[in-house]
């Protein structure tokens, strides 16, 4: 067994620490150096635990170093006789990585192989989780994971000066320990650039005693969805790849989802494509991204590897929207920017977009010239053609109106069906004009509560309610003549169902019916298709009779009264209905008007040049 082999399953399962006897023995040890003795034994240097994590090349195993008396974290080769290649990538990480002398790069404590010819190095053990799992779970607050993503960039700035490239960025390679501290991991696929003259302890490529070239061909320098446009298509890309790399955290950090979909395929489509939403703020508007971090992210994630910011430029900006520190002059520059942006919006019709554009100006600087302006005009002036958005809005508060009113016409309907017993009471003539009339009231009313249920309905449907009710207008003329009360229940009734939507837009064609209601059992009596109910006598004037009842002074009075005294009741009650939800809507629009004016800046008025 190797000195660096995990335990069997015969071994101790414990990490024991020496004895006063092992540190004599292992006093005399040199640093670097691995007793060629079994790990297990207390002769050991390093007791060995659970493996903590494996890749494609190497893994990394708990140990415990027998000579200081802590816990490390040793990774070594995977295969027991390494390619010279393998050896060389293997060797090339640990190097830069304890070269990178940083806080949040994890200290490498020693460097070598062992007796097998296996190499491995020993590194500070951490504890705590990835970054990964803290936005997969929500472990910590936006606040917490801004801060450490300052330090994340601040460790990667540190690297680049010293010509280093991660070129592996994501959140499964950032771990946030248990006490505040941040660590950037995994420098095995990093890159070495040479700049030529540049800050002295920059690493070079002799330094690092390998070559660039050592990975298989064919191989994936990085991880698709935070790899950058260009690393996709060229492996040796510049400190700009990482930017983009930290711009995808940032996004997913901002917006608690993934810059591009998951899976590699996917990944690298949407990477390429450039179609991607780059902008927080749109993608998750609910989130309330801040439009200081939300332009970074933009700039951070922008094609062109140029026009990124560099890592520390990064870190200062995070660490200034934390602190508090805002840049006054870009946001008042934004603002102009997005006001501009707002009247574009709106000459093209977008009253959305315009809205939101002329919103965010206003957030970014109070005084924001236009902005405020553009936002009272949009909210108080309707547009000549409404979106889609807004025409669903309007469909679904006209909706809401039909069923109210609806719900009022029941009664109505049910109070006429209620005369049954009263026309009863006074003597049928005929039953046909008796049982129209009851029993298109009741129709009536059972079509009002489905419109109760489902309000929208075509216009076919609504001209066919229509009709019934010019109908049962026949049929209540035949009781008392069509000139008692029958003129005002046909107003009434075209004055309530002309506020339903579908006759708004038509109103000529209620009125045909409803005039055709009232004029079609005048016109069959005159032409003697119906028994004449009314006669104009000299001397008399109008008489009116009944073509369905038995006339008798005190039955047909009380029908003639009762009659009109509740088509005047429902009238008045119907009026009060209307008025009162227009009253309702008046005050609504003031109030919101008023409020408006509360939550706009109030700018001083601006003096006039007279000439």
């Amino acid at each position: 067994m190797g000195p660096i082999d995990p335990p069997g399953k015969d071994d101790p399962p414990t990490l024991p620490y020496p004895s006063k006897q092992d540190a004599d023995t292992l006093a005399g040890t040199h640093s670097g150096d691995i007793v060629a003795e079994d790990p297990t034994t207390v002769s050991g240097v390093y007791a060995f635990g659970e493996i903590l994590g494996r890749g494609g090349m190497g893994e990394v195993l708990l140990a415990h170093d027998r000579r200081i008396g802590r816990d490390v974290a040793l990774k070594r080769m995977r295969r027991g006789q390494p390619t010279e290649d393998e050896a060389a990538r293997f060797l090339r990480e640990a190097r830069i990585q304890a070269r990178l002398e940083h806080p949040a790069i994890v200290p490498v404590y020693e460097l070598s192989r062992d007796p097998a010819g296996r190499p491995y190095f020993t590194m500070k053990r951490l504890s705590g989780v990835t970054l990964a799992e803290m936005l997969a779970n929500q472990l910590a607050t936006k606040q917490r994971l801004l801060r450490a993503f300052a330090e994340v960039c601040r460790a990667v700035d540190y690297a680049h000066s010293k010509g280093v490239v991660h070129r592996d960025l994501k959140p499964a390679n950032i771990t946030l320990g248990e006490f505040g501290e941040v660590y950037v991991l995994d420098w095995g696929v990093a890159r070495v650039v040479e700049d030529g003259g540049g800050p002295s302890g920059r690493l070079h490529m002799a330094d690092i005693d390998t070559l660039e070239g050592t990975a298989p061909a064919g191989d994936t320098f990085g991880t698709p969805g935070y790899m950058a446009p260009e690393q996709l298509k060229n492996p040796e890309v510049s400190r700009a790849a990482d930017v983009y790399s930290l711009g995808s955290m940032l996004f997913e950090i901002l917006t608690g989802d993934p810059l591009h979909p998951r899976g590699q395929q996917p990944a690298i489509a949407s990477t390429l494509d450039g179609a991607v939403v780059l902008s927080p703020a749109q993608r998750r508007a609910d989130r309330g991204v801040a439009p200081e971090l939300d332009a970074l992210c933009v700039a951070m994630l922008a094609k062109n590897p140029a026009m990124r910011p560099t890592a520390r430029l990064c870190a200062d900006r995070i660490e200034q929207f934390l602190d508090g520190d805002r840049d006054v002059a870009r946001r008042k520059s934004m603002a102009v920017d997005l006001v501009w942006a707002a009247r574009t919006a709106l000459e093209h019709g977008h009253r959305g977009d315009a809205m939101r554009s002329a919103s965010r100006a206003l957030a970014l600087d109070p005084e924001a010239e236009g902005a405020a302006e553009l936002i009272t005009t949009l909210m108080l002036q309707p547009p000549e053609q409404a979106p889609p958005e807004l025409t669903a809005w309007i469909r679904k508060a006209e909706n809401d109106g039909v069923s109210r009113h609806a719900r009022t016409a029941i009664p109505g309907y049910l109070a006429i069906a209620a005369f049954l017993p009263l026309m009863i009471y006074s003597g049928v003539l005929r039953w046909a004009p008796i049982i129209g009339l009851v029993g298109f009231a009741l129709l009536l009313a059972f079509c009002a509560w489905q419109l109760v249920r489902r309000p929208e309905r075509t216009f076919l449907e609504m001209v066919l309610y229509a009709c019934a009710n010019a109908a049962m207008l026949v049929m209540l003329s035949r009781l008392a003549g069509p000139f008692t009360f029958v003129p005002a229940l046909t107003v009434y009734i075209t004055f309530t169902v002309m506020t339903y939507p579908a006759f708004l837009r038509r109103p000529v064609a209620l009125a045909v019916i409803m005039a055709g209601g009232f004029l079609m059992p005048i016109v069959l009596e005159l032409a003697g298709a119906l028994p004449r109910t009314w006669e104009v006598a000299e001397g008399l004037g109008l008489l009116s009779r009944s073509g369905a009842i038995e006339i008798g002074q005190r039955s047909t009075a009380i029908i003639v009264i009762v009659a009109s005294l509740v088509t005047i009741l429902m009238a008045a009650r119907q009026s009060a209905v209307l008025a009162r939800a227009n009253r309702n809507n008046q005050h609504r629009l003031v109030a919101q008007a008023w409020h408006l004016a509360q939550l706009l800046p109030r700018v001083a008025p601006r003096a006039r040049t007279v000439g």
